[in-house]
C-alpha cells in the first residue's frame, strides 16, 4: 500500500538543516513500515534498532551520549557499519529509552550528517509524562490511519484521485463508484492491517476480526502503559465515545462516561487517550475569528475516535450496514459521517480544523476551518440531505466569505451564495477549494 507521508520523509531528507525526525503516531497505524520502507526505497542500508529489546541497547545509551561512541557502538551491535548519509537509523519504540531521546539533541548539533528516525507506539504519552526532550532540535512528522484517498489508492484508483486533484469536478460517471468506495471505508477504516485483510478477502467479517483484536490492543495498553489510577478511567471515556457522538448535540459529556462523573476526574483519563493518540478532540468557538485557538472553549469539546473503522467496531454496528443503502452514513445520527470528515480534515496542514461552533438557538456548524486570515463552516450532512438550516443562520449572523457543505449530493460551487457543496467522497481535495 502506498502511503503518501512517504513523499514527505523523503523531502526532509533532502533539507538542508534535517534534524533527526520524531515520527508520531497512534498504535498500529504502519509507524515501522513506512519507515523500513523510506529506507529501502531511498538509503543504501538500514540500522533498524528497537528499544523494546534492551539488555545491550541499555548499557550503550548509559554511557557518554556523543554521536561518535553511540554510532560506533550501534555499528558493532547492528553487524554492519553506520555510514553518513546512505544509512537510515531507525530507532523503535525510542520511548522506552528516554537517553535515546535526549541523544538526539547531540546528533543533531555535533553529527547532522547521520539519518535517523525515531517512532513509538505511545511516545506521546512518554513526552508528557515528562521525558527529557531535546526541544528545538528534532523534526516532527505525523501519520494517521489510510485516508480515503490512500484507500482509493489501495484499491488501484490511482487514476481516479488524480483526476480529482488535478480540479477536475465533472464526477457523474464515477459518482456511484466512489459513493460505494466511501461506504467501505466507513466500515473498513484506514488502519493498514484492517484495509489490507479488505484487499486480500473482501470480506466485511474478516475485518471485523481484524478490528476488534485492535481494539483488544489498545485496551490492553491501558493497563499496560497507563498509570494504575487512570486505567479504570481511561476504560470508561473508550467506552464512552460511541453513546457520546449518537447524540444529536455530540459535545461530550462527562455523565456519559459514569453517572455522577465530574470533568476534574476524567480529565487526565481524556489526555492519555489523546497522547497515545487515540482519540481526536475538537473545541466550540466562542467567536468564529481568527486566530480561532483565541476563541476557543477548553471546556467544551467533542472527542472522536483516531478512525472510523475502530469507531463503527467499538459502537457494534454490523458490517452488513453498508449493503443497506445510505444507512452507513446517516447511523447514530449522521456520527459515521462526522467520523470520518473529522479524521480527513487532520491531514490539512494549510487549514486550522479542530474546532466547531454552536449558538443558543441549538444551530451547530460541524467544523470550522481557517486558513489563519479567515474562517470558513464546513457543514457536515449525511446522505442526500438538502437542509442546512445551520449554516443559513451562521451565514446570515457572521457573513462568512466562502462556506462549505458536505454530503452525498453533487459537487457544486454557487458563486453567488458563496457556497460549495463539496461530496464526502471528494473531501480530500477540500484545501484546494478554499
Amino acid at each position: 500500500m502506498k502511503r503518501l507521508l512517504i513523499e514527505k520523509l523523503e523531502k526532509w531528507r533532502v533539507k538542508k538543516d534535517r534534524k533527526p525526525l520524531v515520527l508520531r503516531g497512534a498504535r498500529q497505524v504502519g509507524k515501522t513500515w513506512i519507515l523500513k520502507e523510506f529506507g529501502k526505497k531511498s538509503f543504501k542500508d538500514v540500522c533498524y534498532i528497537n528499544f523494546e529489546q534492551k539488555g545491550v541497547l541499555e548499557a550503550i545509551f548509559e554511557g557518554a551520549l556523543t554521536p561518535k561512541r553511540i554510532i560506533e557502538q550501534l555499528s558493532v551491535y547492528n553487524g554492519k557499519r553506520i555510514e553518513p548519509e546512505t544509512t537510515l537509523v531507525i530507532f523503535d519504540e525510542v520511548q522506552e529509552m528516554p537517553r535515546a531521546l535526549t541523544s538526539l539533541k547531540y546528533f543533531a548539533e555535533e553529527a547532522p550528517e547521520y539519518v535517523i528516525c525515531c517512532a513509538g507506539s505511545l511516545l506521546g504519552v512518554a513526552l508528557h509524562a515528562g521525558t527529557s526532550f531535546p526541544v528545538g532540535k528534532v523534526d516532527f512528522l505525523n501519520l494517521y490511519p489510510l485516508s480515503f484517498r490512500e484507500f482509493l489508492m489501495a484499491s488501484g484508483e490511482e487514476m481516479l484521485v488524480d483526476y480529482i486533484l488535478t480540479g477536475n469536478r465533472d464526477l457523474n460517471p464515477y459518482i456511484s463508484k466512489l459513493t460505494d468506495y466511501l461506504k467501505t471505508y466507513l466500515v473498513v477504516g484506514g488502519m493498514p492491517a484492517a484495509v489490507q485483510k479488505w484487499i486480500d478477502t473482501n470480506d466485511y467479517f474478516a475485518v471485523d476480526e481484524v478490528q476488534k483484536a485492535l481494539i483488544s490492543a489498545y485496551e490492553n495498553d491501558f493497563s499496560k502503559h497507563a498509570p494504575r489510577a487512570l486505567v479504570e478511567k481511561i476504560r470508561y471515556v473508550w467506552n464512552s465515545i460511541p453513546s457520546q457522538l449518537a447524540k444529536e448535540n455530540k459535545k461530550f459529556v462527562f455523565g456519559l462516561v459514569r453517572e455522577g462523573a465530574r470533568a476534574r476526574e476524567y480529565e487526565d483519563a481524556i489526555l492519555w487517550l489523546y497522547d497515545a493518540g487515540e482519540i481526536i478532540r475538537t473545541y466550540n468557538i466562542t467567536k468564529p475569528d481568527v486566530p480561532l485557538k483565541a476563541y476557543a472553549d477548553l471546556k467544551v469539546f467533542k472527542v472522536f475516535l483516531l478512525d472510523v473503522g475502530l469507531f463503527r467496531c467499538l459502537s457494534g454496528l454490523s458490517p452488513k450496514v453498508v449493503i443497506e443503502g445510505s444507512r452507513v452514513f446517516e447511523e447514530f445520527k449522521g456520527a459515521l459521517t462526522e467520523q470520518y470528515a473529522c479524521q480527513e480534515l487532520q491531514l490539512m496542514e494549510k487549514l486550522q480544523t479542530n474546532y466547531y461552533w454552536t449558538s443558543t438557538s441549538q444551530a451547530e456548524i460541524d467544523f470550522l476551518l481557517s486558513d489563519g486570515m479567515k474562517v470558513f463552516p464546513l457543514e457536515c450532512k449525511a446522505g442526500l440531505t438538502m437542509n442546512a438550516k445551520s449554516l443559513k443562520s451562521y451565514k446570515e449572523r457572521f457573513a462568512p466569505t466562502h462556506s462549505f457543505r458536505t454530503s452525498l449530493l453533487p459537487y457544486e460551487r454557487n458563486t453567488e451564495a458563496s457556497t460549495t457543496n463539496i461530496p464526502l467522497y471528494m473531501l480530500f481535495a477540500l484545501e484546494k477549494e478554499c
